[in-house]
């Protein structure tokens, strides 16, 4: 039997710290007239390494967004009732599944098929 209460939880307390993530991410950005002093190599060898650390804080900070709208979305089904259904096929999603992976909106085969379909796409 699957505890829907426990993994709702989960999902509340794993909401809260992606919240907290993105908002450290975002009082750690450097305003955009503001440059790190002293690079013995020059100003490109530091222009360089803030584009490197700016993309890298980019993908990570679109890597928390889209977890966070899964999270999200996984929350609003709760609030439904319709939490633990597979969005493509109604059937449920599996427990296993779920447990590793509370947000989680595809049940194993639906998953499977849209990463096929996404491979073959690609």
């Amino acid at each position: 039997m699957i505890n829907y209460d426990k993994l709702h939880e989960r999902l509340k307390k794993e909401q809260a710290q992606i919240t907290e993530k993105l908002e450290l991410l975002k009082a750690r950005e450097l305003p955009p007239g503001e440059r790190r002093e002293g690079s013995p190599f020059g100003k490109r060898e530091e222009e360089a390494s803030e584009v490197s650390e700016l993309e890298k804080r980019s993908a990570l900070e679109q890597n928390l967004r889209a977890n966070l709208a899964e999270i999200n979305h996984a929350l609003k089904k709760y609030e439904a009732g319709s939490y633990g259904v597979c969005d493509s096929c109604g059937q449920p999603i599996e427990r296993d599944r779920l447990e590793a992976l509370p947000q989680a909106s595809l049940c194993l085969s639906c998953k499977a098929r849209q990463a096929k379909n996404a491979k073959g796409a690609g």
